[in-house]
């Protein structure tokens, strides 16, 4: 048997607060908003949205603060890979949004309700990243999705909301800013077609530091835990931290542009100064403490792993699978990278790590041999290639030197 409650996914803006009403007002339902902070909101605009929530006539406001459960769960793997979505994107919202799916599933079945409601579109790519986290954690659990399934116009959503009394700011901010603690997307005219950067003004953080900044970065099995020499209490509050002082020099700014879970292709601009910050730092201090087949095996795996967790795919048991083989990875990944920040732009200058595997016994590259000799290089040589003499000399097919 139903009842009539129903859980919705709320974040204060045209399209929830459209939902808010209808499922209030039309469909007479027992509305349960609640709202996912994964480190994009501060605590007066969380009472803001809970003000706005409850003057649209919903039974209960519920903020979650999964900021911390989002980092386990997903960023650190994110950073674990080394991922970036076409080698820019480090996916920001798509993973953000399957953590708020997760933890909207998780409150709709603690409560009980019949119903659980997103305001997406029919046109993107949050639509089916809700839908499978919903199908998968609460089968029976109806998706009610008014905006997509009416095919509703902003327009359309603004009468709406006028007929019924609604008092908000209706007019549409030129640029769409969604904001969490791996990153902020910045949507807007230049983004829906093929050519055109985002101006300096459409991006949240503005240039405020001019010149250079020396920095060092510490690791400790893959996990950003210290900021020059400073230990935090975890690494959001070390993500937290660097984010603050990189974004001053307007780091990590980019239009990504990929294929969407629906088929078409989009562009989406970004700021992610901590985000591409540590990515590269991690990457940088890998490759001084893995080994060669490590790192390859890393790179096969990682991108199909950042491209499933783009797509929704989260909670495919080969995603835990990945995890695993990523955290193992990470044993000897420990350690400091130096990294000096410039206005728009950065440069890592080197590591220090116990488990460097760039050790000058056992050889400095193109300068001294420590732990063999020509002769065992000349016969090593002979061995490593006497597959492909074997193949070309039984062929005859050397390529022509013209």
């Amino acid at each position: 048997m139903k009842n009539n409650k129903v859980v919705l996914a709320f974040s204060g803006g045209l399209d929830t607060t459209y939902c808010a009403i209808y499922l209030t007002q039309i469909k007479k339902l027992e509305v349960h908003a609640v709202i996912v902070n994964t480190g994009g909101f501060s605590s007066d605009e969380i009472l803001k949205i809970e003000k706005h929530a409850m003057a649209l006539g919903v039974k209960s406001f519920k903020c979650i603060d999964d900021t911390d459960n989002f980092y386990k769960t997903v960023v650190r793997y994110l950073i674990f890979g080394n991922i970036l979505k076409n080698n820019t994107y480090p996916l920001s919202v798509s993973a953000e949004r399957i953590a708020q799916a997760m933890a909207i599933a998780g409150y709709a079945k603690s409560v009980g309700a019949s119903y659980v409601a997103h305001g997406s579109t029919g046109a993107g790519n949050d639509q089916v990243r809700f839908d499978m986290v919903f199908n998968i954690v609460v089968p029976n659990v109806e998706i009610i999705t008014p905006i997509r399934d009416m095919k509703l116009s902003r327009e359309q959503e603004i009468a709406f909301l006028k007929e019924h009394g609604v008092a908000m700011n209706f007019e549409k901010a030129k640029y769409s800013i969604n904001k969490g603690i791996w990153g902020t997307s910045v949507g807007g005219k230049e983004t829906l077609t093929s050519k055109g950067f985002l101006p300096e003004e459409a991006f949240p953080t503005q240039l405020t530091k001019q010149g250079s900044e020396n920095i060092s970065l510490t690791f400790e099995k893959g996990e950003l835990v210290g900021i020059n020499d400073k230990k935090y209490k975890s690494p959001t509050e070390a993500i937290q931290q660097l984010n603050e002082i990189a974004s001053a020099y307007a780091i990590g700014r980019e239009v990504h542009v990929g294929d969407t879970i629906i088929g078409i292709k989009g562009r989406v601009g970004f700021e992610a100064a901590a985000p591409i910050l540590i990515i590269k730092a991690h990457h940088l201090l890998e490759k001084h403490t893995l080994t060669k087949w490590q790192l390859y095996w890393k790179d096969q795996l990682s991108a199909w792993y950042g491209n499933w967790l783009h797509e929704g795919q989260f909670l495919d048991p080969t995603m835990r699978n990945i995890e695993k083989f990523l955290e193992d990875t990470q044993t000897n990944v420990s350690g400091k990278v130096f990294v000096t920040l410039y206005p728009y732009r950065f440069q890592l200058t080197g590591i220090e790590s116990d488990h460097d595997l760039m050790s000058a016994k056992f050889g400095s590259y193109g300068e001294m041999n420590n732990t063999w000799s020509g002769e065992d290089v000349k016969g090593f040589s002979k061995i490593f290639g006497n597959p492909v003499a074997i193949y070309h000399q039984v062929n005859d097919s050397l390529p022509d030197n013209k």
